[in-house]
């Protein structure tokens, strides 16, 4: 009898060192996720930091406009695999365009979007003075096939300076699948610095007017 409840409180103690056992196992997966993905954050920071100290090297000290917004394009690209970069600025009388493409053949969808855009949505685009999605581009006025248009992923970044919103930059390729959380912020990075390169440039030739 003696040995059969020595036995019984055996079981038992057994089985609440199991629990204990997993609970303390749970912890311990909770808490290398944890660290797993504090880890891959501050890597993905370092990246965006490493980057954009890329980006200002490269164009530092440079005055031509043109120069600017073709470095700030190579560099988008190299990032964002198949991008296609536009730059959309302000001016007095609309907007001019300054593109960087992939040395591939234009594909008849991102013509398409080139062709959909118009002075009034590039204003409407900058007054939101936010990151936009193809789906808020629509939103503000975007027109175009929207069969085409659904193949394309694209979002658009606002370049200010200054209070000022200069105008903003696309980012747009061919496919379905969307632009990541982190490939947004490695345009998004840069763009202030961006915008006072480009404000700079245009300072003088308003000057001269």
């Amino acid at each position: 009898m003696e040995n059969k409840q020595r036995n019984k409180r055996l079981r038992l103690l057994i089985k609440e060192l199991n629990k204990e056992r997993k609970k303390q196992a749970k912890k311990i997966d909770i808490l290398c996720n944890d660290l797993i993905t504090a880890q891959s954050d501050l890597i993905r920071r370092l990246h965006t930091i490493s980057f954009t100290a890329h980006f200002y090297k490269s164009i530092i000290g440079s005055t031509d406009l043109s120069k600017i917004l073709n470095i700030a394009g190579r560099l988008i690209r190299d990032e964002i695999t198949n991008a296609n970069v536009i730059f959309f600025l302000r001016q007095t009388n609309g907007y001019e365009t300054h593109a960087y493409e992939s040395n591939k053949p234009g594909s008849l969808e991102n013509d398409r979007l080139k062709s959909c855009f118009n002075a009034e949505l590039v204003e409407n685009i900058c007054k939101t003075n936010k990151l936009c999605t193809l789906e808020d581009m629509f939103a503000l006025g975007l027109q175009g096939n929207l069969v085409g248009l659904k193949k394309i992923s694209a979002f658009a970044v606002p370049l200010g300076e200054l209070g000022q919103v200069l105008g903003f930059v696309l980012i747009h390729r061919l496919s379905k699948n969307q632009f990541t959380k982190e490939q947004m912020d490695i345009v998004c990075a840069i763009t202030c610095g961006l915008s006072r390169a480009i404000r700079s440039c245009q300072m003088p030739l308003r000057s001269a007017d």
